[in-house]
């Protein structure tokens, strides 16, 4: 669309400089048929049809640009984008030292600075997140007119406007002169643009037809653009809902860890992607039955919670500890040998026996048993059903030599 709008714009610009060319040329003409007497009216209507030339040149020069850059501010789908590509492609039409961006809320009361950029060092006064009321000021007069605003002596109209904080702390930045553009989209207020410069009187003379239009380029832009970013947050958000369902659906009601599902799920890809060093454990709480029959179901579940969270606070942060079943838990270690996984299991072990629980009938004393295997132990069967039922293996002899011990071998490790 761009490049067809320049084609038609040249066409005009040649048809007319040849215009004007016939006219100098009658000129001329009229020039040598008086011998040389030239008229001083004629001079003055030549040279005025030369600087009008050479005006509408660069006016349309300056047009094409503007169109050049409109495709490219096209280009960007997200806010952060446009106004990169705005800081970017806009110095050869504007100059500036510093662009920012404010956007007025949804209620049109207050104006908060969205983003700026700028090529000095000086530590920004005016930063994301501060805001002002729109009301009263003077960007709400510049709204109603519709028109840019040019100060080109900020700190002059900082002397008259001593309570204007927006204009102190941007001369405090080192900002002298200033083109404020108010950003509308199809006649709703959005924003503004700052363009802002160290030196005074920067902005003196420009024509305000040229950022009107991009002002009204930029509106538009930003519209899309905000509305494109409310469905790039919308889906993250929708994302991050979906995560923690799953997350949810993956976890023990009762004790907080992975369930039996999730737990043995993570095995079988930790097996795939690291069968050379896993180790696993299975915990069992000593005599649960009976902590069920003495102190009731209420209490064994305090009791199953208990260990859970005992156990959580040893394992490392690579590990994953699973309810199994009942009173059993399934540990993970990835990358971890055998010897570490027995201390793991060990820390385990004494801090679920350093543990009392309070019931009616006085404090009551709980403790594990616990079977370490390692896939190396495996050999050439080290499928994930092998490597449990070893640890399992393992397990039931802790259980048959005393209970309240770690068997990693054969001899039980107390």
């Amino acid at each position: 669309m761009a490049k067809e709008e320049n084609k038609v714009a040249q066409l005009r610009r040649r048809a007319f400089i040849e215009e004007l060319r016939e006219h100098l040329e009658q000129v001329k003409q009229l020039q040598n048929s008086k011998g040389g007497q030239v008229t001083k009216a004629a001079q003055e209507l030549g040279n005025e049809l030369e600087e009008l030339g050479q005006w509408l040149n660069a006016r349309f020069n300056e047009l094409v640009r503007l169109l050049e850059i409109s495709a490219e501010l096209n280009k960007g789908v997200l806010l952060d984008d446009v106004l990169s590509r705005i800081y970017t492609f806009f110095r050869e039409v504007i100059p500036y030292d510093r662009i920012g961006c404010a956007l007025i809320d949804d209620e049109q009361k207050n104006v908060t600075a969205y983003w700026a950029k700028f090529t000095y060092d000086n530590q920004p006064q005016i930063s994301a997140g501060y805001s002002a009321p729109l009301a009263g000021s003077s960007l709400a007069r510049i709204i109603s007119t519709g028109k840019p605003r040019i100060l080109n002596d900020l700190e002059a109209y900082l002397a008259e406007h001593p309570d204007s904080e927006s204009t102190r702390k941007i001369v405090a930045e080192g900002i002298r002169s200033s083109l404020t553009c108010p950003l509308l989209a199809d006649g709703k207020p959005v924003g503004f643009l700052f363009f802002s410069s160290k030196d005074k009187y920067t902005y003196d003379g420009l024509h305000q037809e040229v950022f009107l239009y991009i002002a009204s380029q930029v509106a538009h832009l930003i519209e899309k653009s905000r509305l494109y970013q409310e469905i790039v947050d919308l889906n993250q958000k929708l994302v991050e809902m979906n995560l923690q369902l799953e997350e949810k659906a993956s976890r023990d009601v009762l004790t907080g860890l992975y369930n039996r599902g999730a737990i043995m799920e993570f095995l079988q890809q930790r097996l795939a992607s690291e069968a050379d060093s896993i180790a696993v454990a299975m915990l069992d709480i000593d005599h649960f039955k009976q902590v069920n029959d003495v102190h009731g179901h209420a209490q064994g579940d305090l009791v199953l919670r208990g260990v859970a969270t005992a156990a959580r606070k040893v394992i490392p942060i690579t590990g994953r500890l699973g309810r199994y079943g009942g009173e059993e838990f399934l540990l993970i270690l990835p990358s971890c040998s055998k010897e570490s996984a027995v201390e793991v299991a060990e820390a385990i072990r004494r801090a679920v026996m350093n543990q009392p629980f309070e019931t009616a009938k006085g404090l009551l004393n709980v403790t594990i048993s616990i079977g370490v295997a390692h896939h190396l132990e495996m050999g050439d069967i080290g499928s994930l059903n092998a490597l449990l039922e070893l640890a399992d293996q393992r397990l039931y002899r802790a259980k048959e030599s005393g209970r309240n011990k770690v068997v990693a071998d054969e001899i039980p490790k107390n």
